[in-house]
């Protein structure tokens, strides 16, 4: 039989030569600090952004088009929370120096990241934006709210059916009648992928989203709808040789994360098709 033990705990207290040499921060000053370790873009980031945009410069596009390829492709890879890194390397720029340059910018990185849900499910695009709220300033947030008061209703079908019709043309009908043994796809393309989000027009543009939804496919290595959206791009008369630059900075990205595009089609195989 066990007897019962009684230990007596001797008060202790702690002389200043008991207590630590180093400072402790306080958890304002940890915050502070680790926000400074992680405001700076790492190298190979800094590379990858740099040289995005400069193929982007051969092009008619527009330079801020170059980040929203940028943005759907890192939501799409292994690291979505990367969009930390190019949101970080953005605002360094001299035309993103004011709290409502930068305010308008993470307005539209939000967006593409929004337009990302339909493409690569929302799990990936709230890491993003995570992310990046993790570096934002408190001066440069935007409180804006795009889809507030949004309904499934006539004016939301006509829209989503408008931008799914511009992009699918002739092709449009056959592409929906795929789903006729399962209609829920059919219904979830025009009144939610297209309707409540592909087809808002309050942020970005006709060619701002196709640098979402191409890139954003693309990037998953999906086929059919690669091929698919290759042609959209080219319905909306983006030049071949530009949707040919698209389709080498996603391929770039891609190789960055070390993802392999292997079944999709280069954009001379989906030329007949345009």
């Amino acid at each position: 039989m066990f007897t019962r033990l009684t230990i007596r705990a001797s008060k202790f207290t702690l002389s200043p030569t008991h207590l630590p040499k180093y400072p402790i921060l306080s958890t304002s000053l940890k915050a502070r600090t680790i926000a400074t370790m992680t405001s700076e873009v790492q190298p190979r980031f800094q590379q990858l952004f740099t040289e995005l945009e400069n193929r982007f410069k051969s092009t008619n596009l527009g330079n801020d088009k170059w980040y929203i390829l940028a943005a759907s492709t890192i939501v799409a890879s292994p690291d979505p929370e990367r969009a930390d890194q190019l949101y970080l390397h953005l605002i360094n720029q001299p035309e993103y120096a004011t709290p409502t340059a930068r305010q308008a910018l993470v307005r539209r990185l939000r967006e593409a990241l929004i337009k990302s849900v339909p493409i690569v499910g929302v799990c990936k695009p709230i890491e993003a934006i995570l992310a990046i709220s993790e570096v934002e300033r408190d001066e440069d947030k935007d409180y804006s709210f795009t889809r507030e008061g949004w309904q499934c209703d006539q004016a939301n079908h006509e829209r989503g059916t408008e931008w799914f019709q511009k992009l699918y043309a002739r092709n449009g009908g056959g592409t929906l009648d795929l789903f006729r043994a399962h209609k829920d796809f059919s219904w979830l393309s025009t009144e939610i992928t297209y309707g409540l989000f592909l087809s808002d027009r309050q942020v970005l543009g006709d060619v701002d989203t196709q640098l979402v939804v191409f890139p954003g496919i693309m990037s998953q290595n999906l086929p059919k709808e690669t091929h698919w959206h290759i042609r959209g791009t080219r319905r909306l008369g983006v030049p071949k040789e530009e949707v040919e630059l698209i389709w080498n900075c996603v391929q770039l990205v891609a190789q960055f994360f070390e993802v392999k595009l292997h079944k999709v089609p280069t954009v001379e195989e989906v030329e007949y098709d345009v």
